[in-house]
């Protein structure tokens, strides 16, 4: 159910902006909802990839790999990116 965006819900200081804001908002949580799904597809993806390595009998976490990944991260994203990178990881670790 949608609400109507109004000057008082968004911030704004028009009818116009408020739409603007309100629709915008609307594609963001649509975004958030796919990064999300997104987020537990990667995470079931890495428990494969976990169980794989420990029952050929390595290690749960490759280190080499997770740097890899945050410094594929912080090359597009900068700072942010690496700590975004590193609470990605986290989520990703240890489900087994």
């Amino acid at each position: 159910m949608t609400q109507t965006a109004t000057p008082e819900k968004t911030g704004a200081r028009t009818d116009e902006a408020a739409t603007l804001i309100g629709d915008a908002r609307e594609r963001i949580d649509a975004l958030d909802d796919r990064i999300i799904g997104l987020i537990q597809e990667r995470m079931a993806v890495s428990a494969v990839i976990q169980e794989a390595r420990i029952t050929s009998g390595g290690r749960r976490v490759n280190l080499a790999r997770e740097m890899e990944v945050l410094s594929h991260y912080s090359d597009a994203l900068g700072k942010p990116g690496t700590t975004l990178a590193m609470t990605m990881l986290e989520l990703c670790r240890g489900r087994i």
